[in-house]
């Protein structure tokens, strides 16, 4: 499946945009407008990169923490450190598991978050920016001809951005 954005500046523009897509024959279900009044993003499937960095941390955390608790745990068998005079051998050694697991959760959040915000995304945050600052999408999904027909027809409006996309999954 191939993909056509076009980001335009206002509605009248996406509107015009839109009936000169459907006056060149192609089909209603391959052109959809996003902005307000319309879809939005989140039912379009633009990815909300606040998730996608929640997941990242999620699955960075479920292997770093237990990582952490054995690396801190045996950090402190090899050094010796006291961390707690009461707390005896084993009592330092689960204390520096502990804050073993501690750094590990805090790797996973700044890392993982940062990651997940940063790579996660693709091209779905500033398409996102865009249609908070009221601008619309123009969306052309389907055959790379029909792709390519919506281009020339979409180049005529001079839009703000104009971006193919191929989905190599296939969905």
């Amino acid at each position: 499946m191939n993909y056509l954005i076009a980001v335009v500046k206002d509605r009248i523009e996406a509107e015009e945009a839109y009936s000169a897509l459907e006056k060149e024959g192609l089909p209603m279900n391959e052109i959809t407008i996003l902005g307000k009044g319309y879809k939005s993003a989140d039912e379009f499937g633009l990815i909300d990169p606040n998730v996608q960095a929640s997941k990242q941390v999620k699955q960075m955390a479920t292997w770093l923490i237990p990582f952490g608790f054995v690396a801190g745990y045996f950090f402190n068998v090899l050094t010796g450190i006291e961390l707690i005079e009461l707390a005896g051998g084993i009592g330092n050694h689960i204390i520096g598991g502990v804050l073993g697991a501690i750094a590990a959760a805090m790797g996973s959040y700044f890392i993982g978050g940062g990651i997940g915000l940063s790579v996660g995304s693709g091209d779905a945050l500033p398409y996102r920016n865009r249609l908070n600052a009221g601008k619309y999408l123009v969306v052309v999904k389907g055959s790379n001809n029909s792709v390519e027909k919506g281009r020339r027809i979409l180049r005529q409006f001079e839009p703000e951005n104009l971006q193919g996309y191929v989905d190599t999954f296939g969905t």
